[in-house]
C-alpha cells in the first residue's frame, strides 16, 4: 500500500447521483460488451457516430493492493490488435453528455457538435480515434463513482494505479501491447506522474497543458494560498460507495511549506520520463503555462516535441488540425506508420500581437531559440519609464494596498518593431512599511499607439457575459499578457534550480520582513511570445492585488494578506528592473 496516504487528510466524498443525467446518459452502472452503431447519436446536439464501436462498459480492473476500479473501453469492430489511448482523471468516464460539460462548452462558444458524447472531459473523443484504428480507455479512478478505495488527488497513488491499468490493458486479447496517455489539464499533469514511473507498456505520451507541481502550480502559486480553485476541482470527487476523498484544501492549511513529504509526493520528476512525448502549451493559461514549460525544460525523453498554440487548451485540443497532427504522432509510435513524424521540428511556437495578426507554427530547435537574449529595462521612479540604464540616484515609490493607487507602473514606447520570445522576470527591491509581509503581483501589458490596453480572447465566445467574467477574472479564457506573483516572505531562491532567467523558489521557510529592511524579489513571469510594433507601449505593473483575476468564471482568486505601505526602490544600488527575452 502507498504510505503517502497516511499523510493525507480525508473527508467524505460527495454523493454520486446515478440517474443517467447528472453524470451523462451512459453513466448507469452495467458491466456489458455491446456495439454502438454507426450513425447513432448518443444525445441531442452531439455528433453522430462515424463507425460502429465495440463498447466494453464498467469493466473491473484489480490494482496491486486488491482495489477494483471500473473502466469503459471503446474499440474498433475488428480482429486486428489495436493500441489504446488512456485518459486518467477523476472526471466521470461517462460524463461526456453531463449538463455541466454541455453548459461549459456552450459558454465557451464551442458548442457540442464537435464531440460524439462519448468523450470523457478533456480526453480523446473515442468516435474519432476508434475510426482510425485505436482503442480509447476511460477509467473511473480509485474511489470515483463505483470504483473502490478512497480518492486521492495528484501524486504517486494515482500514478501507481494508472501504471497497473496500463499493464492490464497491454495483456488484453485485443491489444497490440502499446498504450499512450492523452488529454488536457488534469489529464495532462497526471501524465507527468504516471510516465515518471516508467510502466513497461507505456509507449508515448501527449500532455496538453498541465501543471507539474501541486504546491507551486496550484495550492501556493508564488507562495500565496489559493484554495478556491481546489474546492472547485474537488467537487468532482463523487462516490457511489461511500468513499473518502483527499481534501487538498485542508492539506493546504495543514502543510504550508513545500518541503514536507506530502507536497514532495505531488511534484512529478519529469526527468525520469523516457518515452517519446508530444507536449502542447500556450502562453495564456494562468493555471497550466508555468508547469507545462517547466516540464518541457526538464523532460528526460530523448524524443520530445513542443507546440505552443495561440488559443485555449480545449478548442485547440479538439480542433481538426490539432487532432490530426496528434494522430501523426500516435500513428508513428503506436501503429508503426512511416509518416515522417520524426522529422517534425522539435519546437513549433506562436507569436502573438493581440491585434489579430498572430503567427503560429514558427519553427525552432529549442525554446527560447538561440537568437533570444535577456535584456534589462530599468525602472525609473522619477519619470515612471523603463530605460536601458538605471538612474544614478535611488528613489522610493510607494503604493497603498488599502487605498488608491494600489499599484505602481513603468512603461516604454518602442520606436521600431520588437519581438519578445522566452522567459521574462522582474527583480524588485522592496520594503514593507507598517507590516511584515507583502504579496506582490506583476503584469506586463501591451498598449497600442492610442493608449488602449490590449488583450485577446482565447475561446470562440466573446459575448457580453464573457466580457463580464473576464474583465477581472477568468484569466484562462482571455489573455492579458505575462504575469507572475510572489509572497515576499517566500522569496528564498532554490539555488540548485534557479537561473538568472528563471528564478525558482524553495518554499521551505517563512522570512518575514523587519522594519526598514529592503529585500530583493526575483519574480518569474509566464513565458512570452509577442510582437510590439513601432508606437506600441510596454507597461509593467507592480500591484498589491491580482489584477488579471482568477482562473475560471465563478471562482474567486487567491487569498492575499496585504496591508500597510509597499515601497519599491528604483535607481542607485537598488535598481529594480524588468528583464525581457528579446529576439536579436
Amino acid at each position: 500500500m502507498n504510505r503517502i496516504t497516511d499523510k493525507m487528510i480525508f473527508k467524505p466524498a460527495f454523493g454520486y447521483i446515478d440517474n443517467g443525467i447528472e453524470h451523462g446518459v451512459l453513466s448507469p452502472f452495467e458491466t456489458k460488451d455491446t456495439v454502438l452503431k454507426k450513425g447513432e447519436q448518443i444525445a441531442p446536439g452531439f455528433k453522430p457516430l462515424d463507425c460502429d464501436i465495440r463498447y466494453l462498459k464498467d469493466i473491473p480492473v484489480k490494482l496491486r493492493d486488491g482495489t477494483t476500479i471500473y473502466t469503459d473501453i471503446f474499440l474498433p469492430v475488428t480482429e486486428e490488435k489495436v493500441p489504446v489511448l488512456i485518459g486518467w482523471s477523476p472526471y466521470g468516464k461517462s460524463a461526456g453528455t453531463a449538463p455541466r460539460y454541455v453548459n461549459l462548452f456552450n459558454m465557451l462558444g464551442m458548442g457540442n457538435a464537435w464531440s460524439s458524447g462519448l468523450t470523457k472531459f478533456e480526453a480523446p473523443d473515442p468516435a474519432y480515434w476508434v475510426q482510425h484504428g485505436y482503442a480509447v480507455c476511460n477509467p473511473d479512478a480509485r474511489g470515483i463513482a463505483h470504483s473502490e478505495g478512497d480518492i486521492t488527488m495528484i501524486g504517486s497513488q494515482e500514478a501507481e494505479d494508472c501504471y497497473d491499468l496500463i499493464e492490464w490493458l497491454a495483456e488484453q486479447d485485443w491489444s497490440n501491447h502499446k498504450t499512450a496517455l492523452s488529454g488536457t489539464s488534469y489529464l495532462a499533469f497526471s501524465q507527468w506522474f504516471i510516465a515518471a514511473l516508467q510502466p513497461p507498456h507505456l509507449t508515448c505520451i501527449s500532455p496538453t497543458e498541465g501543471l507539474q507541481d501541486a504546491y507551486r502550480d496550484l495550492a501556493y502559486i508564488g507562495g500565496i494560498p489559493d484554495p478556491n480553485f481546489i474546492h472547485r476541482l474537488q467537487v468532482n470527487h463523487v462516490s457511489a460507495s461511500g468513499a473518502n476523498r483527499e481534501d487538498l484544501a485542508a492539506e493546504l492549511e495543514a502543510y504550508p511549506l513545500a518541503d514536507c513529504e506530502l507536497w514532495k509526493d505531488k511534484i512529478a520528476d519529469v526527468s525520469k520520463i523516457n518515452v517519446p512525448a508530444y507536449v502542447v502549451a500556450s502562453y495564456s493559461n494562468t493555471l497550466h503555462t508555468m508547469g507545462t514549460f517547466r516540464s518541457w525544460r526538464s523532460l528526460g525523453s530523448a524524443e520530445k516535441w513542443l507546440r505552443i498554440h495561440d488559443s485555449q487548451e480545449w478548442p485547440d485540443y479538439y480542433s481538426t488540425e490539432s487532432t490530426e497532427d496528434l494522430r501523426r504522432f500516435f500513428d508513428y509510435y503506436l501503429l508503426g506508420k512511416k509518416n515522417g513524424w520524426e522529422k517534425t521540428p522539435a519546437v513549433r511556437y506562436s507569436l502573438l500581437d493581440l491585434q489579430g495578426n498572430n503567427r503560429t507554427g514558427l519553427v525552432a530547435m529549442s525554446f527560447p531559440p538561440d537568437e533570444s537574449e535577456p535584456q534589462r529595462y530599468y525602472m525609473s521612479g522619477r519619470t515612471r519609464t523603463l530605460q536601458p540604464t538605471p538612474d544614478s540616484d535611488e528613489l522610493a515609490v510607494r503604493y497603498f494596498p488599502d487605498a488608491l493607487p494600489c499599484r505602481v507602473s513603468f512603461q516604454t514606447t518602442f520606436e521600431k518593431d520588437i519581438t519578445f520570445l522566452g522567459y521574462p522576470k522582474v527583480k524588485l527591491f522592496m520594503e514593507a512599511e507598517k507590516t511584515d509581509d507583502m504579496d506582490v503581483f506583476v503584469w506586463v501589458q501591451k498598449i497600442d499607439r492610442l493608449g488602449n490596453v490590449l488583450s485577446e480572447f482565447v475561446v470562440p465566445n466573446r459575448n457580453a457575459a464573457l466580457q463580464d467574467f473576464t474583465q477581472d477574472g477568468a484569466s484562462a479564457l482571455r489573455y492579458k499578457g505575462p504575469n507572475g506573483r510572489l509572497r515576499a516572505s517566500s522569496r528564498n531562491l532554490d539555488t540548485a534550480l534557479s537561473t538568472d532567467e528563471i528564478p525558482a523558489y524553495s518554499f521551505d521557510r517563512i522570512e518575514k520582513l523587519s522594519e526598514k529592511e529592503i529585500v530583493e524579489l526575483d519574480i518569474i513571469l509566464s513565458p512570452i511570445g509577442m510582437v510590439y510594433y513601432a508606437g506600441d507601449t510596454l507597461r509593467v505593473m507592480i500591484s498589491s492585488k491580482d489584477e488579471i483575476g482568477s482562473v475560471m468564471p465563478g471562482t474567486p482568486g487567491c487569498i492575499t494578506n496585504n496591508k500597510g505601505i509597499h515601497i519599491l526602490y528604483t535607481g542607485g544600488k537598488h535598481a529594480s528592473y524588468l528583464q525581457m527575452p528579446v529576439v536579436k
